[in-house]
């Protein structure tokens, strides 16, 4: 009796050393997997950083639009053109348009106030 107790622990213990085994391998080729998965999209965001540097030499050379006017409604957002209300402030555009811009199409500038996208666009080419 005891033999055979020892015999079926003995085929337990290589079944689940055999399924261990089996886990570690698989492990290991989802492993192998997932790194060559990372290698690819590395490999794909250089190729899209690389189109990306480019473009924007391209468009190095390209006129920035000029600052369209500034609507006369007064309650009205210089790029947008949404009403002003009591929950959307007015910016005054700290640049060259002087234009009332609300929150969205403004950009903090810190200290020197906030600006209109279109200005800012133009004191700094390399902003998106």
């Amino acid at each position: 009796r005891a033999r055979q107790d020892g015999e079926r622990w003995a085929s337990a213990l290589q079944r689940a050393q055999r399924e261990a085994l089996e886990r570690e391998a698989t492990r290991g080729a989802e492993q192998a997997r997932q790194q060559e998965l990372i290698r690819d999209m590395k490999e794909r965001l250089l190729e899209l950083l690389r189109e990306k540097d480019a473009l924007w030499q391209k468009t190095e050379g390209i006129d920035t639009p000029m600052a369209s006017p500034v609507p006369r409604g007064p309650g009205l957002c210089a790029r947008c053109h949404k009403d002003f209300r009591l929950l959307s402030r007015r910016y005054n555009c700290s640049r060259l348009c002087q234009g009332k811009v609300c929150h969205t199409c403004s950009v903090d500038m810190g200290k020197h106030g906030r600006c209109c996208l279109i200005c800012y666009q133009q004191k700094h080419p390399q902003a998106t």
